[in-house]
Order: structure tokens, then C-alpha cells, then sequence
């Protein structure tokens, strides 16, 4: 893994790949392509689809400095602002159908907390102030309509007019449980990067305490994340999903040193040593980081699915600078080999898993819903402003 190869697939292949086969000449992006890559006509056009090509794109553009990659931030900053952005009542809505009129319009904070992502990275980019403004409009509507007062955290998801919601699911995979590992790390992602521009005291509140919520109720004896949970925080599940664990050893970390919070940051590190620990569970040099495990039915998803592979080298490679352990760097690295001869599509992009067996999954989509850009492109841009590269 070096320099040269990491910008070769964020730049011959990831970024490009979104550019010129995934927008839509009506507006904003295309909604679905099919694990054999055909775009999938009248497919809906998902809040997480969009919000984290925003922060993808103007990731790129900070980083990078090319005007095409701005081009394409904007593209998606005016689709979020003017399509998704619930006027009326607030928030965003979930989704849109394939005209851009609103479909689903529920709100889900997942889906809210990533268009902070976005929206923030897009101001760290370009200094649009109207950007910044509606990241802070959303981060009030979290505050005010999710968060909980008597037991702490943030419950999942209301109706378009704040209202209580009886499926508060994210997918059907999921649980429907009052409070969820997932949307907890991406509101702590979310507030993350809005605190590297936005220095409020509330706001600065509300990251500390969501650290403190994944160390006193989320994080396992074991290691490991918890997944659902009741309102008062009892577990509801015992599965293992490891490529969160290695996310969040990470994202918990760059949350507690935006903060400067030394005392918290020393309390940190050692919290994610463990997580990172626990999710290399999962990993074997020559094979990746499977999916999922739960010990108390024996069930074992070992898919190695594309995101769980781009956490785990920037949750490796965090280590790596954490520890200055050289098997943390080996283990980026053949990580990195593993992606580059198995996950990566001679057609672009990257193939939703791999099956036990090796073979490629092309059932599930290549771009939709949950498949886009921001966990690849985001590995690379970590990689080249972290300033490592393999030890081959």
C-alpha cells in the first residue's frame, strides 16, 4: 500500500466512477445500480446515498484541490438543501422518488446526522456559510426531537412532524429498538465534524457525552459494541459486527481529539485499543474481516463486505499510530491486498462482498442505498492525509 496506488483507485476509480455513471441529468444522483451494473430505472433516491456523496466529494475537494471533484460536492449540497430538506417541518426527508419529490418522510437521525457529515465537510471545503447554517439547523432538530432526557442518547427515528413512530428501523436487517449502536457513531461522526467548525459549548457537551454513552453503555466487557438496545440501555442483542467495532475505533478516537480533551483522549485510547482488539477477531491476514457473529446462536456471516474492509485499514492504520505496533501497519497492508485482487471490479467501483468461497457477490447493488462512495473514498483520503504507506 503506497501513495501512488491509493490515489490511482480514489482517482481512476472510486471518484470517477460516481461522477460519470451515477448522476442524473434531471438532478442530483441516480438512485440504484444493480450488482451486474445496470442503472435500475425509477429507483428512489436515498438521504444516506446523497449525504455521503456531499461528504465524499468535498472530502476530495479539500484534500485534493480539483475543481471537478467541487463541481460534483455542489451537485450534491444543492440536492440535500433543495430536495431533501424538509421545509415545512424540519430535518431531512429519508427518501426521494426517482422525480425528487419526497417519498419517504420520516425522519431518521442516521440519515439527519450524515447530512451534518456532509454539510459540515462541505463548509471545512468551500466556507459556504449557508452550508454551516443548515448543519446547525439539523444538529438543533436532533437535540430537540431525539434526544433523551431521562435516560440519555437518542432514539431512532420519528415521523415527518416529530411524532411518535412505530417502525423506527433502518432496514429490514435491523431491530426495531428504541436505540441503536449505528446511529449513535454516525451522530457522534456527524457532531465530530461539526465541532472542528463550529466550536459551541452545547455542541461540545453533547460529543463528550456521546463518547461517555459508547465507554458506559455501548462498549462490552469483551470489547466489543453493543448493537440495540432498550430505552434505559439494557442489550437486546448479542451479535458481533466487527467491522463496526473497527469503525468505531477510530471515529471514537478523532472524536476525542477534536475535542483537545486530554484526560478524555488517555481514556479513549485505551477504550479503543480494546474495540480494535476485539474486531481483528474477525480478521485473517489472507482472507479480510468478515461480517458478523453472534456466539449465542453460532450464527456467523463471513461475507467480507466492502465497507467492513475500508474500516479495517484506517482502523489498523490508526492503531499503527497510536501504538507504533508494526503488526497493526502489516495489517492494513494485507488488508489492502485483499481489496485490490478481490473487491475492486475491472468495470469500477467496488463489488458489494466477497463469499466464502472468493467469488464476487453480484446480487447486491453496486450503488443505492447504502452503497456508496464514503467508506472507500473515505479510506483513501485517510490514508493520504495520515501520510502512510506499507512497510513493502
Amino acid at each position: 500500500m503506497d501513495r501512488k496506488s491509493i490515489l490511482a483507485e480514489l482517482e481512476g476509480d472510486i471518484l470517477p466512477f460516481w461522477m460519470r455513471r451515477m448522476t442524473d441529468p434531471k438532478g442530483g444522483f441516480l438512485g440504484r445500480m444493480n450488482g451486474d451494473g445496470y442503472i435500475v430505472p425509477g429507483s428512489e433516491k436515498g438521504a444516506i446515498l446523497n449525504s455521503r456523496i456531499l461528504w465524499t466529494f468535498a472530502s476530495a475537494y479539500r484534500v485534493l484541490g480539483k475543481k471537478e471533484y467541487l463541481d460534483t460536492a455542489t451537485r450534491a449540497y444543492h440536492e440535500i438543501r433543495d430536495r431533501f430538506t424538509d421545509k415545512e417541518y424540519g430535518g431531512i426527508f429519508w427518501s426521494l422518488d426517482s422525480e425528487g419529490r419526497p417519498k419517504d418522510t420520516k425522519k431518521q437521525f442516521y440519515a439527519i446526522a450524515f447530512a451534518i457529515y456532509g454539510l459540515s465537510e462541505y463548509f471545512r471545503a468551500t466556507g459556504d456559510e449557508e452550508a454551516l447554517e443548515l448543519a446547525k439547523s439539523f444538529y438543533h432538530s436532533i437535540e430537540e426531537h431525539s434526544l433523551d432526557p431521562c435516560c440519555g442518547g437518542y432514539i431512532e427515528a420519528c415521523t415527518r412532524e416529530w411524532g411518535t413512530i412505530e417502525d423506527m428501523r433502518l432496514s429490514d436487517k435491523d431491530q426495531n429498538d428504541a436505540k441503536t449502536m449505528n446511529t449513535h457513531l454516525h451522530i457522534l461522526e456527524g457532531y465530530t465534524n461539526l465541532y472542528r467548525v463550529w466550536k459551541d459549548s452545547g455542541l461540545r457537551e453533547r460529543l463528550s457525552g456521546l463518547i461517555n454513552i459508547f465507554i458506559d453503555k455501548i462498549i462490552r466487557p469483551d470489547g466489543h459494541l453493543g448493537l440495540f438496545f432498550g430505552d434505559d440501555w439494557a442489550p437486546h442483542s448479542t451479535a458481533v459486527s466487527y467491522g463496526h467495532d473497527i469503525e468505531a475505533s477510530w471515529l471514537l478516537d478523532e472524536a476525542a481529539g477534536v475535542l483537545g480533551d486530554k484526560e478524555l483522549a488517555a481514556k479513549v485510547k485505551s477504550v479503543c485499543a480494546k474495540v480494535a482488539a476485539a474486531a481483528m477477531e474477525g480478521f485473517s491476514p489472507e482472507g479480510g474481516m468478515i461480517y458478523e457473529y453472534d456466539p449465542a446462536t453460532g450464527r456467523r456471516d463471513s461475507d467480507r463486505h466492502w465497507w467492513v474492509q475500508a474500516e479495517t485499514v484506517v482502523g489498523c492504520l490508526n492503531q499503527y499510530q497510536k501504538t507504533g505496533e508494526a503488526t497493526w501497519l502489516e495489517s492494513a497492508d494485507n488488508e489492502w491486498s485483499f481489496i485490490c485482487h478481490h473487491l475492486i471490479r475491472p468495470d469500477g467501483e467496488w463489488y458489494w462482498s466477497i463469499h466464502p468461497d472468493d467469488t464476487p457477490n453480484t446480487t447486491d447493488d453496486l450503488a443505492g442505498f447504502w452503497k456508496c462512495p464514503y467508506h472507500n473514498g473515505r479510506m483513501c483520503l485517510e490514508v493520504l492525509e495520515r501520510g502512510l504507506c506499507s512497510m513493502r
